[in-house]
């Protein structure tokens, strides 16, 4: 089978890293999306990255991002993976202005480019309602909350920015082993859409460590959700101030949020790292999403 070659660019936002597509210049509408995802996103046999983000026209702003985790799963939003977005599509004038908007399954996301690579996202309102979220949990909003599998006993705090997470407050986020953790939290009874898991680690109420483990990519370098959830809950538990500096494995956000909670900001660097082409084959590799074979468009 003759392999189709597609151009990618490879961005980063503090080391959560993801195979970009500009389908302004090149069509994806006749690819098996999932499958391409799992196989570009592979660390051996792809280009390596955690997951696969599309940037696309929009009919409703200037811009739209659709994104697969490495497994192949569509998400609902990246907080990186925005800031990324917004930085190609400033420097390759697929935008005019320094302030516009970029459509997710999320919903609208405002972006605010600055002098340097540092961008500020307006990442919306949290959504706090258990069934919204949604969490499996008789109570109208989830904070707090016991939880326990066979390698952690924890609490937690649910809160989505249009993917859903679980916050933990731990006392040392190197102890943890997240291989064991993560997914059995993950795909814990309580969170019938799987969820994202954040372990933060208090230095003062303006300063916390996180480590994150996502839905459909494992461990990552960094979440700008859920550093979003992170500050949401950390204020719901009366342990964190309106403004954080957010340190993860890829590097340092800051987040704010309003004194009602109401809205988050995310401001952080994003970076290019290449460019070229994939040589896909949709034989390549076995995929391992019940997707295969799907067409999706932009």
């Amino acid at each position: 089978m003759t392999s189709q070659p597609i151009p990618f660019i490879k961005m980063h936002g503090i080391g959560n890293d993801y195979v970009y597509i500009n389908t302004f210049d090149f069509s994806v509408n006749k690819i098996d999306l999932p499958d391409l995802a799992q196989k570009i996103s592979h660390r051996h046999y792809g280009i390596g990255g955690d997951g696969l983000v599309l940037i696309c026209p929009s009919i409703k702003v200037e811009i739209k991002m659709r994104m697969f985790n490495s497994d192949g799963s569509e998400a609902e939003m990246c907080g990186n993976a925005v800031r990324c977005v917004a930085g190609y599509a400033f420097e390759n004038n697929l935008v005019s202005q320094r302030k516009f908007n970029i459509e997710t399954l999320a919903g609208i996301i405002g972006i605010e480019m600055f002098e340097n690579t540092m961008v500020r996202v307006d990442m919306g309102c949290p959504i706090l309602e258990s069934i919204n979220i949604p969490v499996h949990i008789d109570s109208e909003t989830v904070v707090d909350h016991p939880i326990s599998t066979s390698h952690f006993k924890g609490r937690f705090t649910a809160v989505s920015m249009g993917n859903p997470h679980a916050v933990y407050v731990v006392t040392d986020v190197n102890s943890l082993n997240l291989e064991l953790i993560g997914p059995a939290l993950e795909t814990h009874a309580y969170f019938p859409n799987r969820i994202n898991s954040e372990f933060i680690e208090i230095i003062s109420p303006e300063e916390i460590n996180l480590r994150v483990w996502e839905r459909g990519a494992g461990e990552t370098w960094a979440c700008g959700t859920g550093a979003a959830a992170a500050i949401t809950a950390g204020n719901l538990l009366g342990l964190l101030d309106k403004k954080v500096l957010i340190h993860l494995k890829g590097g340092d956000l800051i987040l704010e949020t309003t004194e009602s909670l109401d809205r988050v900001w995310k401001t952080g660097p994003y970076s290019m790292v290449s460019t070229g082409f994939f040589y896909y084959n949709s034989s390549d590799l076995p995929s391992q999403n019940t997707q295969k074979g799907e067409q999706i468009t932009c």
